[in-house]
């Protein structure tokens, strides 16, 4: 049997800028994911390590050296467990691996699954920064943490927001925004806020959930107090706040009745 792999490439031409992946059935039976790439194509389990291996018989190289960390932890051993240069080097191409699978997840709609995976680099994150030998070690992994942030962010919002549940979707931005910015803290970067570009999409995309999706009644009710508020129609004003209390809306604060100036002073423009 040949093993010429270009029957298999015969018509899907790699594009360059173009992410182009598709799931297929090996010949075990299961479904695999493959990436078309420019010098032919990678192919990627769905489960497990992408490669299918299962280092010192671990799912991942991330699930032994986790285990040595509790075995390490619990043998009383004062010192800390240390990853050696070794362990992060191959740390890393693990998560290569795992990136480029969360990646054709996520293309493919897969999105239950890219948020799989975004979580399990995010873990790898978390445990370098625990146990790096150095502070250079654990910025090889940890400079990527907001893109995978986002990308995790974005695999679990982009369904809830095709099932029309915008304030979950919403909810889960901020998350991925509070915690970028936590990331930005703990490196002293607060002052590069500006040029995240994860940070500024995950704040535009945000805005544009917010601005389109449509209102629910207490919503409409603040908001036309709100304008009644600033127009001093104090009558109307009183009656949508009764309706807004029996809703069980948020109390809106500053007088519906009195002087006028009052009235501008204690209403937000």
């Amino acid at each position: 049997m040949s093993k010429d792999i270009q029957p298999v490439l015969d018509g899907w031409d790699f594009v360059p800028g173009d992410i182009s992946v598709r799931i297929i059935r090996g010949q075990d039976g299961r479904e695999k994911v493959q990436m078309r790439v420019d010098l032919g194509l990678l192919q990627m389990e769905l489960d497990g390590r992408p490669d299918g291996t299962r280092p010192h018989d671990f799912e991942s190289m991330l699930d032994y050296l986790e285990e040595r960390a509790t075995q390490h932890k619990k043998s009383g051993v004062s010192d800390d467990f240390r990853l050696t240069e070794d362990d992060c080097e191959e740390l890393l191409r693990e998560g290569v691996q795992y990136y480029y699978r969360y990646l054709s997840f996520f293309h493919l709609g897969r999105y239950e699954l890219a948020e799989r995976d975004t979580g399990r680099n995010l873990r790898l994150f978390a445990f370098a920064r625990k146990h790096g030998p150095t502070e250079q070690a654990v910025w090889q992994f940890d400079q990527y943490r907001p893109y995978v942030i986002m990308m995790n962010v974005r695999s679990r919002a982009i369904p809830a927001h095709e099932a029309k549940r915008f304030k979950d979707a919403i909810k889960m931005i901020d998350g991925g925004i509070a915690a970028i910015g936590e990331f930005l803290e703990e490196h002293e970067l607060q002052e590069q806020a500006d040029d995240c570009l994860e940070l500024s999409f995950l704040k535009r995309w945000r805005d544009e959930i917010d601005r389109s999706r449509p209102l629910d009644q207490t919503e409409k009710l603040e908001r036309q107090l709100q304008r009644a508020v600033r127009k001093e129609d104090y009558e109307r004003a009183a009656k949508l706040r009764d309706e807004l209390r029996r809703l069980g809306g948020p109390e809106v604060g500053g007088p519906l009745r009195g002087q006028k100036s009052e009235a501008k002073d204690q209403t937000n423009p």
